[in-house]
């Protein structure tokens, strides 16, 4: 949902978010990359609490949030890389905000989902 609403609004105010100097299409690839971690990272937390040890859970919840912190960081390299001199550093720092907000949601609703279960 997140992922949708950002592109719409990325899309749609595209002048308006330029006449800062950001480039929208490095948001909208970051948004990419942040959608397709999280989506792993939440399909290996959701897997782990069928496991009846709790610590299993806590130790999946830090590793995809580290593994989604490791490809973010391996996608800003490879951009950096790739851009040269042309790097956009406010669409690298919007991506981190994205990062933010893809982890918050992400971590609030596994905390309802974990009080929904009996075992985690």
């Amino acid at each position: 949902m997140i992922f949708l609403i950002t592109n719409v609004l990325f899309l749609t105010g595209r002048a308006w978010i330029n006449r800062w100097d950001v480039d929208v299409d490095v948001l909208i690839i970051g948004n990419l990359v942040l959608f397709g971690a999280t989506a792993i990272s939440f399909f290996l937390f959701t897997r782990s609490f069928n496991s009846k040890n709790p610590h299993a859970v806590v130790r999946t919840v830090y590793s995809g949030v580290l593994s989604k912190m490791v490809i973010c960081l391996v996608a800003v390299f490879i951009y950096i890389s790739v851009a040269g001199k042309g790097v956009d550093k406010a669409g690298i720092i919007g991506s981190m905000f994205l990062y933010l907000l893809y982890t918050t949601l992400e971590v609030a609703i596994l905390m309802k989902l974990s009080k929904q279960k009996k075992n985690v």
